[in-house]
């Protein structure tokens, strides 16, 4: 898998602001850091234009990278959070993850896509999370598990009320890319907040870190959600099934973004599980949900300049190239945004809002009315196909954005630098639901 994350991460559920212009450039700027981490100084320096290739050398690229592992550990991914246009340049601003801390990189390319200029943008202080006002710690007991993996196992975390036994469990299943088991952004953790929370209701939790952060390297080739996401899903729901502390009736899977549009097909491969819970949850296909956000991040940026507008064109062509429906004469592994051919066939040719009319388990919809990353048109659709469904309750918040925080404007992903819990509403309002059950 490249280490750069896909623009559409931010649909996904990971850091990062998705703008206009990026696609055009992301692939370049994902090799530049491919380079960069595999100690290739000397390739690193062919994305530059002559004139940057003579004032920077591959010897000095190596003293300063070397400079910055030293300092904050080794690198691990990069991410695309920031574009827009400069006179007659492009500015690309990349985040790199490393072992211990983040450091942010701007990118500048000319019209002919060559970097004019590469620079480390000084830090600016970050907001800490901070624990939600209705996490009853003293009375929360947390306990170390382990879901087994077809290679590798991950680690996780059992969350339950400290006395008790017997506890409805919530498997929490992440959006696309790297996460963490708390699923953080920013200074946003939601699943820490929904762990916290739902065990104050008596409610057990289990969450995990995601394949693709600890184990990028089975990434490299062809690969689908299954590998993704659904395996590690259903790997969960059988551990909660041997745990002594749950009800083995009461198995619930909440997936958050593409873990809310793979949950009906989590629900097909386990189907003893008592119900799920969408949220944020993509009703169509990601291409549509792709182009709204460009849509919208390009207004924001209120960029009318034909140089602008070149490129959002450009961006939009090559986001219509995800519409992959069947392999044809193409290898599993071929890239396309960066990410394998049977990735896109695989989700192009999965419906989840078929897949969820057919399901006898309860199905919860969650919403956010200030989510630009999945709008309420997604949450039309789950309600038009699910609102006469007895098994089914549908949820929309006005004021609520994607991770579930409370807000006053739908904004963009710099409202995660800020603390904020997921709304104690969505906690009662999900306890309630899962409490109902007979």
């Amino acid at each position: 898998m490249k280490k750069l994350l896909l623009f559409f991460t931010l649909l996904l559920f990971t850091t990062g602001v998705f703008a206009q212009g990026v696609v055009a450039l992301m692939n370049r700027s994902g090799d530049y850091f491919d380079a960069l981490s595999a100690g290739k100084f000397e390739d690193a320096t062919a994305y530059f234009d002559t004139t940057l290739q003579a004032q920077v050398k591959a010897e000095h690229l190596k003293s300063l990278w070397e400079k910055i592992e030293s300092q904050i550990g080794k690198y691990e991914s990069a991410e695309v959070v920031q574009s827009k246009t400069e006179g007659e340049f492009f500015v690309v601003v990349v985040e790199g993850k490393f072992e211990k801390d983040s450091q942010r990189f701007i990118l500048a390319f000319n019209k002919v896509e060559k970097m004019v200029g590469f620079y480390l943008q000084p830090k600016a202080p970050s907001s800490a999370y901070t624990l939600p006002a209705y996490a009853d710690t003293a009375n929360i007991k947390q306990t170390e598990v382990k879901i087994n993996g077809v290679k590798n196992d991950l680690v996780a975390m059992l969350t339950t009320p400290k006395t008790g036994s017997n506890f409805p469990v919530v498997i929490l299943v992440h959006g696309s890319g790297p996460g963490d088991m708390d699923q953080s952004v920013g200074a946003v953790k939601p699943f820490k907040d929904l762990a916290l929370g739902l065990a104050a209701k008596g409610i057990a939790s289990i969450r995990y870190v995601k394949r693709t952060l600890v184990y990028p390297q089975e990434y490299t080739g062809a690969f689908t959600v299954k590998e993704e996401v659904t395996n590690d899903a259903v790997a969960a729901v059988a551990l909660s099934k041997t745990l002594p502390e749950i009800n083995k009736k009461q198995v619930y899977v909440f997936g958050l973004s593409l873990g809310g549009m793979l949950a009906p097909r989590i629900a097909t491969m386990a189907p003893d599980i008592k119900g799920i819970i969408m949220a944020a949850a993509p009703a169509r296909k990601f291409t549509d949900l792709i182009v709204d956000q460009n849509k919208y991040m390009f207004g924001l940026a209120n960029d009318t300049t034909q140089a602008t507008k070149e490129m959002f064109d450009k961006s939009m062509a090559m986001i219509e190239t995800t519409r992959l429906n069947k392999l044809g004469t193409m290898k599993p592994d071929s890239l396309i945004m960066r990410l394998p051919a049977s990735y896109w066939v695989d989700l192009n040719t999965y419906d989840q809002v078929a897949t969820a009319k057919k399901l006898s388990q309860r199905i919860m919809v969650i919403q956010g009315g200030m989510d630009f990353q999945v709008s309420d048109a997604d949450y039309k659709i789950w309600s038009a196909a699910l609102g006469k469904k007895s098994s089914a309750t549908l949820k929309f918040y006005p004021e609520l954005n994607h991770p579930l925080t409370v807000q006053t404007e739908k904004g963009t992903t710099e409202q995660y630098k800020n603390p904020a819990n997921v709304a104690e509403v969505v906690i009662n309002d999900i306890a309630t639901w899962i409490k109902a059950s007979k």
